[in-house]
C-alpha cells in the first residue's frame, strides 16, 4: 500500500497489521513508541507543573487565583479542543494533525518557560492545552489504525503505561531540575521529548483519514466546546470551593444543558439526508463501544482517589519532597504495567467482561486495603496497595478502552477516540471535585484547632500543608499530631469512596459490558479472510 492509498482513507486492520503484521509488521510497535513518546510529552507538562507552582508563584509575581488558573486555562482548553481535533484528524490526516500539535506543543513548552508575566504564562498554557488535546486524541486514534481488535488491549496498555509513567517522572525530573538549575527547565524538558516523538511519528506512523471528508459541522463544534468547557469549569469550581457554590451549579447545569442540545442537533443532522454530523451518534448503538468508553472512565474516576491523594499524604504527612514523592508513586506504575500488558491474552482467554469486571475488583480491593493506611504505615505497607490498585487499573481500563476502540473503523477513530478522551478528561475533574470533598470534610471534622488564633486556624483549615506549616511556625508538636491524623482520616474516607466507585464499575461491567467486546485470535483471523 502507498502512502498516497493511506491518505485517500483506504487504510484498514488488515492492510496495516495483516495477520502476522502485515504491511507494517512489526514497526507497528515501534510506532506505538513513537505515539506512547507522544503522549508521554503531554503527560509531563501536567505533573512538572505541579512541582514548579511554588517558584512559579515568586518568579511571576502570581496570585493564589493566578496560580489555579495556570492549570484550570489547560485542562478547559483540553475539553473544548478534544471533539474539533478528532474532527480534524479524520478530515485532514490523523498523522498530520498528530505532528502539527506536537510542534504546537514544543512551541508552548518554549513560550511557558520564557514567560516573565502571568498573562504570557497563562497564553502558554492555552496553547498547550490546544496542542495536547490534538495529541491525546491522535495517540489514540492511531491505535486503531496501527491494530487489530483483538491486539489492540495489548497496545493500550503500552499507551496508558506511557500516561501513568509521568506520574513519578514529572516529580522526579522536576524535582531535581529545580533543586539544580532555572525553573525554565521544567518546561524546556519537553522539547526534547516533542523532537524526538515528531521524527519518530513521521518515520513510523502511516497516515489515514476518513474516506469522505467528514462535514465542519460548526453548530456541532461549538456546542460540544461549550458544553465540555461549562461542564469542566463547573467541577474544577466545585473542587476549589464546594459543591453548594453558585458558579460551579451554573457552570455545571448550563454545560449539561448545552450537550443535550448538541446531541440532539447531532440526531437531527444524522436523520437528515446528505447531513454530516461532528457526532456519528450511530457508535453508541453498540453495547461495546458505549459502555467501554463508560467503564474505562469510571476506572480513571475510581483512580483519582490515590492520585489525588497520596502525593499530598508523601509530602505532608511523612515529610518528602516532590522528588520523593515521585519514587514513592513507581510501585502504582509497577502494578499498572503488571495488568496492562497481559489484558489481551486475559482478554482472549476469559472475554473482556470477565477481565473488566476482575480489573474492578482489583481496584476494590487494593482500595480498602489503602484505607487501613494510617499516620505511621510502613513503607511496604503502601507500595502493597498501590501496586494492587495499578493491576486493578491495568486490567480495567486497557480492556474497556480497547473495547470502545474495537468497533471504531480508522475512518472513524478521530471523533470516536475523542469521545472516549473526552469523557475521561471530564471524569478527572469530576472525580478531583467528589474525592477532594470528602477528603476536606474528613480532615476539617477531626482537625484539633483550640486555642488557635483565627488567622492561624484559617490556613490550617486550607489544607495539611497549611496546617503543618501552622505547627511548625508555632512549636506545637500536638497541633502537627493532630494535623496528619486528620488528613490521614481524610484521606482513608476517600479511599473507601474510591474503593465504592469500583465495585460501581464491576456491577455495570457484569450488568452490561458484552463478553467478547475484543475479539480473540481465530475471530481476528476470520476478520481478515473476509476484508480481504
Amino acid at each position: 500500500m502507498t502512502d498516497r492509498d493511506m491518505t485517500r482513507g483506504d487504510i484498514t486492520a488488515p492492510d496495516v497489521t495483516g495477520p502476522d503484521g502485515g504491511g507494517l509488521g512489526p514497526r507497528r510497535w515501534w510506532a506505538l513508541g513513537a505515539v506512547s513518546l507522544a503522549v508521554l510529552a503531554v503527560g509531563l507538562d501536567g505533573t512538572v507543573l505541579s512541582v514548579a507552582i511554588p517558584t512559579l508563584a515568586g518568579a511571576l509575581h502570581a496570585s493564589e487565583s493566578d496560580l489555579q488558573w495556570f492549570s484550570s486555562a489547560y485542562f478547559l482548553v483540553l475539553a473544548a479542543s478534544m471533539l474539533p481535533a478528532g474532527l480534524l484528524g479524520d478530515r485532514y490526516g490523523h498523522k498530520k494533525v498528530l505532528l502539527s500539535s506536537l510542534a504546537l506543543f514544543g512551541a508552548g513548552s518554549v513560550a511557558s518557560a520564557y514567560s516573565t508575566t502571568v498573562p504570557q504564562f497563562l497564553a502558554s498554557r492555552v496553547l498547550l492545552g490546544l496542542a495536547g488535546a490534538g495529541v491525546i486524541v491522535m495517540a489514540i486514534s492511531a491505535l486503531t489504525v496501527l491494530f487489530d481488535p483483538a491486539e489492540r488491549p495489548k497496545a493500550v496498555g503500552v499507551w496508558a503505561a506511557a500516561n501513568f509513567l509521568a506520574l513519578p517522572l514529572g516529580p522526579i525530573l522536576g524535582g531535581w531540575l529545580l533543586t539544580h538549575h532555572w525553573w525554565g527547565w521544567v518546561f524546556l524538558l519537553n522539547v526534547p521529548v516533542v523532537v524526538i516523538g515528531c521524527v519518530a511519528v513521521a518515520t513510523l506512523v502511516p497516515e489515514s483519514r476518513a474516506a469522505q471528508a467528514p462535514g465542519l459541522d460548526p453548530v456541532g463544534v461549538a456546542a460540544s466546546s461549550a458544553g465540555l468547557v461549562a461542564v469542566t469549569y463547573g467541577l474544577i469550581t466545585a473542587g476549589q470551593h464546594g459543591w453548594t457554590d453558585t458558579r460551579a451549579l451554573l457552570a455545571q447545569v448550563a454545560g449539561v444543558a448545552i450537550l443535550v442540545g448538541f446531541v440532539g442537533w447531532e440526531r437531527r443532522l444524522t436523520r437528515r439526508p446528505g447531513g454530516q454530523p461532528l457526532l456519528d451518534l450511530t457508535l453508541f448503538q453498540s453495547a461495546s463501544f458505549t459502555w467501554g468508553v463508560v467503564l474505562a472512565a469510571v476506572a480513571v474516576l475510581a483512580m483519582i482517589g490515590g492520585l489525588f491523594t497520596m502525593p499530598q499524604y508523601f509530602q505532608g504527612v511523612l515529610g518528602t519532597d516532590a522528588m520523593g514523592s515521585g519514587v514513592r508513586l513507581l510501585p502504582l506504575i509497577g502494578g499498572l504495567v503488571v495488568g496492562a500488558l497481559p489484558a489481551d491474552r486475559v482478554a482472549a482467554l476469559l472475554g473482556a467482561k470477565v477481565t473488566v469486571a476482575t480489573g474492578f475488583a482489583l481496584l476494590a480491593a487494593g482500595f480498602l486495603l489503602g484505607s487501613r493506611t494510617g499516620v505511621s504505615s510502613s513503607d511496604a505497607f503502601v507500595a502493597a496497595w498501590m501496586a494492587v490498585v495499578g493491576m486493578g487499573l491495568g486490567l480495567a481500563m486497557a480492556t474497556a478502552s480497547a473495547a470502545a476502540l474495537a468497533e471504531l473503523s480508522p475512518e472513524r477513530s478521530g471523533v470516536g477516540s475523542a469521545v472516549l478522551q473526552a469523557v475521561n478528561k471530564v471524569g478527572g475533574p469530576f472525580g478531583t471535585a467528589v474525592l477532594g470533598s470528602v477528603l476536606t470534610a474528613g480532615y476539617l471534622s477531626r482537625l484539633d484547632l483550640t486555642g488557635l488564633p483565627e488567622p492561624a486556624a484559617t490556613a490550617a483549615r486550607q489544607s495539611v500543608f497549611g496546617g503543618v506549616a501552622v505547627a511548625h511556625e508555632t512549636g506545637s508538636t500536638a497541633l502537627l499530631d493532630s494535623v496528619r491524623a486528620a488528613f490521614v482520616h481524610g484521606m482513608d474516607s476517600s479511599m473507601l469512596v474510591s474503593a465504592g466507585i469500583a465495585v460501581v464499575g464491576l456491577v455495570l461491567t457484569v450488568l452490561f459490558l458484552p463478553r467478547t467486546a475484543v475479539p480473540s485470535e481465530p475471530e481476528q483471523e476470520s476478520r481478515h479472510v473476509e476484508t480481504r
